[in-house]
């Protein structure tokens, strides 16, 4: 959810809790899955780029 328009801190809160609640439930993963497999992935750098 975008809030970078909404200056209140209290009703951004609460508008994020709100969508968090409605959000579907993140999957859970198998037992014979790698711990890091549901981690989002770091797109691969060229070499000779800054990272930041």
């Amino acid at each position: 959810m975008n809030t970078k328009k909404i200056t209140d801190k209290t009703e951004r809160k609460k508008l994020k809790r709100a969508s968090r609640k409605k959000a579907a439930p993140k999957p859970k993963r198998a037992a014979g899955v790698a711990r890091g497999s549901l981690k989002k992935r770091v797109k691969k750098l060229t070499k000779g780029q800054r990272k930041r």
